[in-house]
């Protein structure tokens, strides 16, 4: 399987503080991969990193075997859609407005939405079942659905590539379950590249085909979850103690947390 990003001994400073040490990392094409690891550990950064919104210190990242830093930015747009945590505007747009925006990196300057753009869009609307929403302003809807809307407007932009922080934080369960099983359907239905910072790890076993740990900016585990996901190294990255057990459905790795007075 070939590699949609190749990463060589990437390092990031931010204030002259070290976030990320010297990261070596390929991800694979067309697969779902998780990041993980406890909080400080420099996962939304290896994500802006990816998504060329910072420029590493040292290092270089690769894109289809090319230099990112060698993309313009509108081209960067047309393959990857980056999704940060808790997007929302106090503008009062619509569902569909908000959706249109993800046309714009293939609409060339004060060009109007062609036919196939709104029927792209509508696709989109269709897809996360928000057409019967689509002039509902976006701060009136729940938490789940405004996730749905940043979705849509997403794969409105036809990227091959979706980046995502922390897609399901601050949802419940429900909304949770829901938000994933429409990124698998979309994964499954065009082949994205997918690549997620998750902090729950039974909802990565469910969900992910790739997993990358980090702990204080540096890789401590890559590979399938089952090579992952095992009691030993998750207790020691997150330093909690883990009881692992199989999903009584589909058999992956699930950890019940526990604590020893």
């Amino acid at each position: 399987m070939s590699n949609v990003f190749e990463l060589q001994n990437i390092s990031f400073k931010y204030n002259e503080t070290s976030i990320l040490h010297e990261i070596s990392l390929q991800i694979p094409r067309t697969l779902i991969t998780g990041i993980l690891g406890p909080n400080g550990s420099g996962k939304t950064t290896l994500l802006k990193v990816l998504s060329g919104i910072y420029n590493p210190s040292k290092g270089y990242v690769l894109l289809n075997n090319k230099p990112l830093g060698q993309y313009s930015r509108p081209e960067i747009a047309r393959q990857i859609a980056f999704l940060e945590q808790n997007i929302s505007t106090s503008l009062p747009f619509t569902v569909r407005e908000v959706v249109e925006m993800g046309r714009f990196p293939w609409l060339k300057p004060l060009a109007p939405l062609s036919l196939k753009d709104r029927e792209i869009i509508d696709y989109a609307l269709n897809c996360f079942d928000l057409i019967n929403k689509q002039d509902q302003i976006v701060e009136t809807l729940s938490g789940g659905e405004r996730q749905l809307v940043s979705l849509a407007r997403a794969m409105a932009q036809e990227p091959k590539i979706l980046i995502l922080d922390e897609p399901t934080t601050y949802l419940d369960i429900g909304h949770q379950s829901m938000v994933m099983e429409y990124l698998r359907k979309w994964h499954n239905h065009f082949e994205t590249t997918i690549i997620m910072v998750i902090h729950d790890l039974n909802l990565s076993s469910q969900y992910c085909d790739h997993l990358v740990v980090l702990e204080q900016g540096n890789i401590v585990a890559v590979g399938n979850k089952n090579e992952v996901l095992c009691e030993e190294l998750i207790a020691k990255t997150y330093k909690a103690s883990f009881s692992m057990i199989k999903h009584p459905v589909s058999g992956v790795p699930q950890f019940l947390p526990f604590f020893v007075d």
